[in-house]
């Protein structure tokens, strides 16, 4: 489908990582639509592959590490294959805390006891991994000058997350919500005004998209809970952010740069 004006993606050529998430790939779908070629990455190259073949014929996936620099380079070396050129970025890699004994998790996500394992994990795909990405592929872009790079943080990159949200109908707490998380998300806020900074006399562009908690067959007690912290009274659904990521790819948001686009039901306003 053809789109014209400024929200038209048409001759862009945009990366996605974690484009196999539930957020990533409705995100690849939204550029696809307006006309984007989609590099669809993700660590997972089968998940990656059934998603680029729902979107447009100019789409196709790529399998990419962000955490490994040679992965990353051999990534950008076949999109430029493809396209000759890199237009944006969307940096939606992201892992939350996996504990291995489940009977543990109460006391092992305590701020006390978290292992600095997890700690590592998290800041290495999450801050680092952005970090990789923005150097390798936005390197493209400055052979260009232009390009748009989205960071996605979180509202708990503004915010200190609630506790009380991973508490069970009883009152019991049944984890804590990790330090590396927050603090990781947090960083890729300024960190994307450090290259919105460096990059700005290169015409590219760096925002940060703060996305709510989307629903996903969380426990109702969470659901419920988390919906009375936002003014619409409900979770996001993966939907909610695709005109975001078509606005802050393209000329529509031609003028911004540097700023977070906060997107979460109301959580942050109150």
């Amino acid at each position: 489908m053809m789109h014209e004006g400024i929200f038209s993606l048409e001759n862009k050529s945009i990366v996605v990582t974690g484009a196999a998430g539930l957020i990533g790939s409705v995100q690849c779908k939204a550029l696809s639509d307006f006309g984007a070629s989609v590099a669809v990455c993700d660590l997972n190259y089968e998940a990656a592959k059934e998603i680029a073949d729902t979107l447009n014929e100019k789409s196709y996936p790529v399998y990419a590490d962000v955490t490994d620099t040679d992965s990353l380079i051999k990534a950008k070396e076949i999109i430029l294959s493809n396209t000759g050129r890199i237009n944006g970025l969307v940096n939606n890699a992201a892992i939350n805390d996996v504990f291995s004994d489940k009977s543990s998790v109460l006391e092992e996500s305590k701020f006390e006891n978290y292992p600095l394992e997890l700690w590592n994990a998290s800041i290495n795909v999450n801050l680092t991994g952005a970090f990789l990405s923005c150097r390798i592929f936005g390197s493209a872009m400055t052979e260009k000058n232009g390009g748009s790079i989205i960071n996605v943080a979180s509202t708990y990159g503004l915010v200190g997350p609630d506790q009380s949200l991973y508490k069970d109908k009883s009152g019991n707490q049944m984890f804590y919500k990790s330090p590396a998380y927050p603090a990781g998300k947090g960083a890729i806020i300024n960190f994307t005004r450090y290259l919105a900074a460096y990059w700005g006399s290169r015409n590219i562009r760096v925002n940060t998209l703060c996305p709510g908690g989307v629903e996903d067959s969380q426990d109702e007690n969470f659901i419920n809970n988390y919906s009375k912290r936002t003014m619409l009274g409900r979770m996001a659904k993966p939907e909610d952010y695709s005109g975001a990521v078509v606005f802050l790819a393209g000329d529509s948001s031609s003028y911004m740069t540097g700023a977070c686009l906060v997107i979460d039901g109301g959580w942050t306003a109150w």
